[in-house]
Formats: structure tokens, C-alpha cells, sequence
């Protein structure tokens, strides 16, 4: 049974995509069997990954509205050796047809059930807003994965997702949970930089990841590559940031699967 993470925040620009790419590529290359989502109509997670959005026939648009199933949808990035359902701007017309439907919000649940055993990781790259796509997403995840700038604003926006992640868990998804923060784009010299990451320790915990993703050209460049970093150039430093997390994320698994036993 695949364990399902959405990676959401309602800010952009704060490497969901970069995140929800480089760590679907490093699961599969460990030889895990991996599905990425990409959830925003921007389409980035698909250009990532080395499929053209332009060409797509079948995106998730289809498959939240009926008018596809998954094998039809599904195609495969080459690149990154996982499995992806593609994105365009389609979608973006999905946040008005999906208001018409009387499970609107658990449109993706539905999608995948058919094909949870088939993989042991599924990722879900939300978009940049607290919309219906997202509230999609975290009905069909498990738990959430949230990256995040270590500034003020950032703080701030994370309280509200919070929220949003409560109502969630007390109307939709009762099982759902934080699986972690990951702080990103993190430079050391920034004062503010420490004195957010710190505030994030101490109210959070062992929730938020000891990895942290520093600024690094080659996580930027990679897209116009159509590959992941992790797969791209795999010594430099946000790549090496990445396959840091997914030994972190195994290792969280495997401990948790040990307290459960």
C-alpha cells in the first residue's frame, strides 16, 4: 500500500515542485515504485519531469472529472524513472466544474484507489493556493509535506495552512497528519534565516527535518533540463540536500513502522 504525501503550502516559489520532483526521482532510484501528481494548472512538476505539457492529451483534468481513467492518464518520466499523471493549463478549469459535483473534494481519493497497491510512494504537488485542487489533495493524502522559506511571511502563511489542514482532518480526512517541514532555500549567513529555522524547532519539533535545502543554481537550472537534480548533476549541493531527505523520510518509515510493530 503506497504511502501518500501531499506537499503543500499556499505560498509559491518555495520548491514544492522542486521538492515533489527531485524526491519522487531519488525514492525511485532507491527502488521504490513512485507516482507524482501534479495538482497545478502552472504544469511545472510535468515540464520537471521531462514530459511537454503542450502535448499532453490526458492530464488530471480528465481524470477529477470523469472524462479519463488513470491508465489513460498516466504516463512515465523518463527522466526521473517514476510513474506521473501530467498537468496544464486545463486544470485551472477544474476549480469551477469540480463545485458542481456532489463529492468534489474527494474526486482524487476516488481516481486512485484502484492503483494505491501498485506503488509505495504517491506524491502530490499542490498548487500555490488554499483551493479546491489542494483540499483535493489532502483528502486523498495521508499526510502533508509543507517546504518552506525560513522568513516572516512564511510564519505567518504557515498558521493559516495549519488551519486548513485541521478542517481538513475534522471533515474529510480524519487520518490526516503533518509528515514534516522542510526548510528550503536556507542560507546560513541570513540571520532572519536562523532565527526562523530555530522558532520552527522549537514549536515543532521533531516534525520539522533535520535536511536542509540551501539556494542552489542547479535545483533552478534543472527544469529547463527536464530532469531532476537528483538525477541532473547528483554532487551538487541541493542535490545532495535531497538524496539527504530521502534517506531522512526512509528512515522516519522505517521507524515508525518499528513503534507500530
Amino acid at each position: 500500500m503506497a504511502r501518500i504525501l501531499a506537499v503543500v503550502n499556499q505560498k509559491g516559489g518555495v520548491g514544492k515542485t522542486t521538492t515533489s520532483v527531485n524526491l519522487a526521482a531519488g525514492l525511485a532510484h532507491s527502488g521504490k515504485r513512485v507516482l507524482l501528481i501534479d495538482l497545478d494548472p502552472q504544469g511545472n512538476a510535468t515540464m520537471g519531469s521531462g514530459v511537454d505539457k503542450r502535448k499532453a492529451l490526458r492530464t488530471v483534468y480528465h481524470l477529477l472529472l470523469g472524462m479519463g481513467d488513470l491508465a489513460s492518464v498516466r504516463t512515465q518520466s523518463a527522466s526521473g524513472g517514476y510513474d506521473l499523471l501530467p498537468a496544464n493549463h486545463e486544470l485551472a478549469g477544474a476549480e469551477v466544474e469540480l463545485v458542481e459535483l456532489a463529492h468534489r473534494e474527494g474526486c482524487l481519493k476516488a481516481a486512485l484507489a484502484g492503483v494505491v497497491h501498485e506503488y509505495d510512494y504517491i506524491f502530490i504537488d499542490c498548487p500555490p493556493s488554499l483551493s479546491l485542487l489542494t483540499v483535493n489533495g489532502l483528502v486523498a493524502a495521508q499526510a502533508v509535506l509543507i517546504p518552506m522559506q525560513c522568513e516572516y511571511y512564511a510564519l505567518e502563511g504557515l498558521s493559516d495552512l495549519v488551519g486548513t489542514i485541521k478542517r481538513v482532518r475534522a471533515k474529510l480526512n480524519p487520518g490526516l497528519e503533518i509528515a514534516g517541514l522542510l526548510r528550503t532555500m536556507y542560507d546560513p549567513r541570513n540571520t532572519l534565516s536562523l532565527q526562523v529555522s530555530q522558532q520552527l524547532e522549537t514549536h515543532f519539533g521533531d516534525k520539522v527535518y533535520k535536511t536542509l535545502v540551501p539556494r542552489n543554481v542547479r535545483l533552478a537550472e534543472a527544469p529547463s533540463y527536464g530532469a531532476p537534480a537528483v538525477v541532473l548533476d547528483q554532487s551538487s549541493k541541493g542535490a545532495q540536500a535531497y538524496l539527504a531527505l530521502v534517506d531522512e523520510l526512509l528512515a522516519r518509515e522505517r521507524a515508525a513502522l518499528g513503534a507500530a510493530a
